[in-house]
């Protein structure tokens, strides 16, 4: 009513998160995408929010972002240490009376895909808190002048919020300064950044994330007192992904899942995201389960970053021996089972193992 747009977003967002916590995911994401479509009827009633703006192209330095609906799964010592940052950022007033308090920032590295955005968001979401992005690459202005001044705007505009700040692509500025192949302005930014950094308050939670740890200057390190990689996901992470993106949470498929899992080892928890939505767009368009053969063919024809998409086309001599190889290979599973999955006979099975020893 009073045509504050961030706490409709923020608020609509708790529902949305809600009403994913209770498997209406698609309800959710309609509401979502209704939150993006950026209030206009709340600026055609006189609000905007005021967001720090490039001076030459007048885009947004930073926008607000979504608290996910996606789960985030995490294992061993990254989900420790997340748990344990969310719960000192919770307690960050019992702490600074207690004149411990610490800067709040946590630096999350690894290759893409991993999760670094949608762990970020569910960061905010713990705390309650408004999610601020910023894509340090975007802040790059061609007149080098005002690239210091984006980042300076980004760190002003952020204590009065009580947000949850991400710096997203940290590599693109913050890179070493002794690289003799930079020039010198972007040096500067190095420390602009470095100043930013320490004039934030200790109450202000700040992510940042890089798929380049090498690149960062180890002054940007030592700003991040928490620090965690996220690498690709071990099995159980698999099992669990493939068991809630593919089956839904049906424990009937536990068994399906675990074989997926072991045969989608070297895939980022993206890939194994993007196979198991393409699965089952294919299952409704085309009124039939995904079989499991066919998905199985997808994920051994994908890679890291380049997950192959099923089809639903009839599987041909060539793709049997394929996927009788994989699950051999990768499966952990007895010819009868792989008879089974892939439509042969056990004695098929055998001659295609055959052949390929042969070959």
């Amino acid at each position: 009513m009073a045509a504050d747009y961030t706490a409709v977003r923020r608020l609509g967002g708790q529902i949305a998160k809600r009403m994913a916590e209770q498997n209406d995911l698609e309800g959710a994401k309609s509401l979502q995408n209704l939150l993006r479509k950026r209030g206009v009827p709340l600026q055609a009633s006189g609000y905007a929010e005021a967001l720090p703006r490039d001076a030459g192209s007048r885009l947004p330095l930073i926008e607000e972002g979504q608290w996910p609906t996606t789960p985030i799964m995490l294992g061993g010592d990254a989900g420790r240490t997340i748990s344990q940052f969310i719960e000192d950022a919770q307690h960050i007033g019992l702490l600074a009376e207690k004149g411990v308090s610490a800067r709040l920032g946590l630096l999350l590295y690894g290759p893409p895909g991993t999760g670094k955005t949608l762990l970020a968001g569910h960061i905010a979401a713990s705390l309650r808190r408004p999610l601020y992005v910023a894509r340090l690459d975007s802040l790059i202005s061609s007149r080098l002048g005002e690239t210091a001044k984006n980042i300076r705007g980004i760190f002003e505009f952020v204590p009065s919020r009580n947000a949850v700040l991400f710096l997203d692509e940290m590599d693109a500025i913050a890179k070493l300064r002794d690289d003799r192949h930079e020039l010198g302005e972007l040096k500067r930014v190095v420390n602009t950044v470095l100043q930013g950094l320490d004039s934030l308050t200790d109450d202000v939670v700040t992510v940042g994330a890089t798929n380049h740890p090498h690149l960062l200057d180890p002054a940007i390190w030592r700003r991040f007192p928490y620090k965690v990689e996220l690498n690709l996901p071990d099995e159980d992470v698999r099992a669990s992904m493939w068991e809630h993106f593919l089956f839904l949470g049906d424990d009937g498929r536990k068994d399906d899942g675990r074989l997926l899992a072991r045969v989608s080892d070297g895939l980022n928890g993206a890939d194994i995201e993007n196979i198991a939505l393409a699965a089952r767009r294919r299952a409704i368009l085309s009124n039939q389960d995904s079989s499991l053969a066919h998905i199985l063919l997808a994920v051994g024809a994908s890679r890291s970053g380049n997950p192959r998409l099923l089809d639903n086309r009839e599987l041909d001599t060539a793709d049997k021996k394929t996927l009788t190889r994989l699950l051999h290979d990768k499966g952990g599973i007895s010819q009868s089972d792989i008879a089974k999955i892939v439509g042969v006979s056990r004695q098929m099975v055998h001659r295609y193992l055959k052949e390929t020893l042969d070959g």
